[in-house]
């Protein structure tokens, strides 16, 4: 019934949950805070950009346009529909709790599609809050749903979702460890996948740039949700010229700016990691590089506030053979990579299997081109820390993961192209 209504209507219905949340923005943040510990400020950004998202695609239903193709017969007339693809399942991760959501959904219902949404189980309340909404809103029962379960049952629900064939798309945003296992599952029937899965991140700075930039657009893409984000850089290659400069600018803007605490405090820019095992990833990754032959310039251990926090963390002399270049530590460490060319510093990006974002500062027009073009990743901000934006497609390559979200592309993720020939014209 969803599918069939006019897309004017699904559209009114969409805007108006987006107005919705703009009236709810404040407790709709406060909910994200008390879930994962996100500095206050912090969801109330994520609140506004996951309400863009409904804006954004309750635009787009109504410009879901097919084609007339020029037919090779006098007699025949050949024309191209888009189709919803039918049931989404929507399997979204703690860290940005609504806007991993409404990224999907606002796509999926303006196709035509409904959903089951499984949100992580550290994080159900940001999505029932939004089913309140949908309610609020007009969007009927059966739309939009919502499946919270226990950590236990995740991996079950999960199967769940993949294998019945009453589902005909999955989308995930989560590890790459995981979306494997989905799309194993979603093999079975053949569904329509899309995966945003595990990145990491180089943010490179060469000796064209200007340090004190780079050194802001380091702190806003690193520490970010106390370094908890899939777009967050994991590794920093910079040129041996400016190397010690920018680390020791660095290392001030961090003393200086990043404040730990409670997420609702206002003076706070990092919360807690999401639970001990987030901590005991960084303590590792931290040991490693010390042992062999890193340096920390910089906090180092778990901060005095308590087991799940820690203290953002700048390493240097470290090597490509660390397990802090190797592995996405998505947490508030920092480790710092000299390079000497740029050929050394592409290469020693491009050498992961994954490639959802990158960064670079230059001021050298020719080595931008350059680089935005080699770099093995879906995204790329040059001179630029903070990229995601509702009209941009957001995704990666190799094992980043399939397909895009948000951006006029968004949509197509959520439809079916059906080719119609009419004949004996």
């Amino acid at each position: 019934a969803w599918g069939r209504l006019p897309a004017k209507e699904r559209s009114a219905r969409l805007r108006r949950w987006y107005e919705l949340m703009m009236e709810n923005k404040e407790e709709l943040a406060r909910i994200i805070t008390a879930e994962n510990g996100k500095p206050l400020k912090e969801a109330q950004g994520e609140i506004m950009y996951s309400a863009s998202f409904l804006e954004w695609f309750a635009e787009e239903a109504r410009r879901i346009y097919g084609d007339v193709i020029p037919a090779s017969a006098k007699d025949r007339r050949v024309l191209v529909l888009k189709q919803p693809v039918g049931v989404a399942a929507i399997i979204t991760p703690w860290n940005f709790p609504s806007a991993m959501i409404t990224r999907k959904v606002g796509a999926a219902l303006a196709a035509g599609c409904t959903v089951v949404v499984k949100p992580a189980e550290d994080t159900p309340l940001s999505a029932l809050a939004l089913g309140e909404l949908a309610n609020q809103a007009g969007i009927p029962a059966g739309v939009y749903n919502v499946v919270p379960c226990s950590r236990q049952q995740t991996a079950a629900v999960g199967e769940v979702l993949c294998t019945d064939p009453l589902v005909s798309k999955l989308s995930f945003t989560g590890s790459t460890a995981t979306g494997k296992i989905l799309l194993k599952h979603a093999a079975g029937t053949v569904k329509r996948v899309s995966m945003e899965l595990g990145g990491h991140a180089p943010f490179i700075v060469f000796d064209s740039a200007n340090v004190d930039r780079a050194v802001a657009g380091a702190l806003a893409s690193k520490f970010r949700n106390s370094g908890q984000t899939c777009v967050c850089t994991n590794r920093f290659l910079v040129h041996k010229g400016i190397h010690d400069e920018f680390v020791e600018k660095f290392a001030k803007a961090i003393e200086k700016e990043l404040h730990v605490g409670n997420g609702f405090d206002a003076k706070t820019t990092q919360g807690p990691l999401i639970n001990e095992k987030a901590v005991e990833k960084v303590e590792e990754h931290i040991k490693d590089a010390v042992s062999q032959g890193a340096s920390v310039v910089t906090g180092g251990k778990r901060h005095s506030l308590g087991k799940n926090f820690f203290e953002p963390t700048l390493l240097s002399n470290v090597t490509t053979k660390m397990l802090c270049t190797q592995e996405e530590t998505f947490g508030p460490l920092a480790p710092v990579i000299k390079f000497d060319t740029e050929a050394e510093a592409v290469a020693i990006a491009n050498a992961a299997n994954v490639g959802l974002a990158g960064y670079f500062y230059s001021q050298d027009p020719a080595q931008i081109w350059r680089v935005a073009e080699q770099l093995e990743v879906g995204m790329v901000g040059v001179n630029e820390g903070i990229i995601s934006s509702v009209e941009c497609p957001f995704g990666g390559v190799k094992e980043s993961g399939l397909g895009r979200e948000g951006s006029k592309y968004g949509i197509d993720e959520y439809l079916e192209l059906k080719y119609v020939c009419f004949g004996g014209l």
